[in-house]
């Protein structure tokens, strides 16, 4: 038995519609250089208020909260529930849940919205609970600081806990706070960026992720 922290965007649900049309949003909204569409899943994943300033440096600490907040205007109205849970993954969570793992949701999604997710797609009868970003982006930013605060709400050993996700961000998060890590590639990350972030065991799709734990406890 096993604890398992999964990231949402690409390892629960595939965002990547919703998300995109909202910084196209934003990016229209606050005059910002725009970007070929392929360059825009980058975001998916990392804290925006991070991300950001690296794609527009010229930004400062207050345009980049306006900029946060027109993605939010258009995220939270209209490309929220644009999301679509993968294929397989309600049936692999079923199966997980019924050998007796804990199951939990860690994204740097803020938490209210995280809660929203949750809630339109049912989640609560899979796992325990869904922690998030801190609602200001401020205080609780990155995936380490996500993991940490979902591992002491849980109260979990993080010793017996395993960080799910698709991109570097999710092993960074999972290191910082010593669990196993378990890379998915059917979400927006790489193979590349998942090992070159720490992942030694990687899963190509949701009904894999078992036979990924497995691997994780020899």
């Amino acid at each position: 038995m096993a604890t398992l922290f999964f990231d949402f965007d690409g390892t629960v649900a595939d965002s990547e519609a919703g998300i995109v049309a909202a910084l196209k949003y934003m990016v229209q909204d606050r005059g910002l250089r725009p970007l070929d569409n392929s360059a825009y899943v980058q975001f998916i994943g990392p804290a925006l208020v991070q991300k950001l300033p690296e794609v527009w440096p010229e930004l400062d600490d207050i345009e980049v909260k306006r900029a946060i907040d027109a993605f939010h205007h258009y995220y939270q109205e209209e490309g929220l529930y644009q999301a679509k849970l993968y294929p397989g993954f309600l049936d692999t969570m079923t199966a997980l849940k019924e050998q007796g793992h804990h199951l939990y949701i860690a994204s740097a999604k803020p938490e209210m919205m995280l809660h929203r997710l949750v809630k339109h797609f049912a989640l609560d009868r899979y796992f325990n609970a869904a922690y998030g970003a801190s609602d200001d982006e401020q205080t609780r930013v990155t995936k380490t600081d996500v993991l940490a605060y979902a591992l002491k709400e849980t109260n979990e050993d993080p010793a017996k806990s395993v960080m799910v996700g698709d991109r570097a961000n999710d092993m960074i998060g999972g290191l910082d706070n010593h669990v196993q890590l378990l890379g998915v590639t059917y979400g927006f990350g790489s193979a590349k960026e998942l090992e070159d972030a720490g992942a030694k065991v990687l899963v190509d799709k949701p009904e894999a992720i078992p036979s990924g734990l497995a691997k994780l406890a020899k």
